[in-house]
């Protein structure tokens, strides 16, 4: 059975809603709970009376600065939002998305945004792809303990997958961000971005592509070690913490 999903609440506003979207958690399963940079701090009173009795959610709660700090060490993140943006991803449905969770064997976690203003482009940029519900068009906004119980419903019911083993597991989201900046230093140093004003754009774009790919261990150090290659003018040995091929 593959192991449950983190749940990840970026920046949320109220500690009533961190302790339903616990509760909403420990209802389907579901025990790992991440909050990055919660506005009252932590911990919060009033996320744990409206848990309602989610102690073991709320106790084991990790708390984190920033996005990219908490999905380190996962190797697939998606982000539930109805706010798509300037950032091009797969989009999937909670039942696809959870289908995608259970079988991917994938360390994994789910990232919610505040509940005001939804997750921005620098935190969807740490995800692989988007969970978008398929409600109302007209009204499709949740608040953040309904958004987590659809995703951790459907994660419950897609029941236990068959896992095929894989000769390299998926990167973690730390070496994909170590990856990326190796990259985008190379293209940096090479003259690349030709016109600053595009250049956020070409780099979310560029980050984008790969996050797509889903890369593995193997797959990020060969493309670190093609970067270094590169950078050296094909002269010598890749720098030893590329990984080569």
């Amino acid at each position: 059975m593959s192991r449950p999903p983190a749940i990840l609440l970026a920046r949320p506003q109220l500690g009533e809603n961190i302790g339903m979207a616990a509760r909403a958690m420990l209802n389907c399963g579901l025990d790992e709970l991440r909050i990055i940079a919660p506005r009252d701090g932590w911990p919060n009173p009033a996320a744990e009376a409206t848990a309602a009795g989610a102690d073991v959610v709320i106790a084991g709660a990790r708390i984190f600065d920033t996005a990219a700090e908490a999905v380190a060490d996962l190797q697939l993140v998606l982000a539930a939002t109805a706010r798509r943006r300037d950032v091009e991803k797969p989009v999937h449905g909670p039942r696809e998305a959870a289908r995608l969770l259970r079988g991917s064997g994938a360390r994994a976690g789910v990232l919610f945004g505040p509940e005001r203003s939804g997750l921005d482009n620098d935190e969807l940029g740490l995800a692989a792809a988007i969970v978008e519900a398929p409600l109302n068009p007209a009204f499709p906004s949740l608040n953040l303990a309904q958004a987590v119980f659809l995703v951790a419903w459907e994660w419950r019911m897609a029941g236990p997958p068959a896992i095929l083993p894989s000769p390299s597991p998926r990167a973690t989201a730390q070496a994909f961000e170590e990856f990326w900046r190796h990259l985008d230093g190379a293209l940096d140093d090479v003259g690349y971005y030709r016109e600053p004003k595009l250049r956020p754009t070409t780099q979310r774009n560029l980050r984008a592509l790969f996050a797509r790919a889903a890369l593995t261990d193997q797959e990020v150090r060969t493309l670190r070690g093609v970067i270094a290659r590169l950078v050296s003018g094909g002269r010598g040995s890749p720098h030893r913490d590329s990984g080569g091929s």
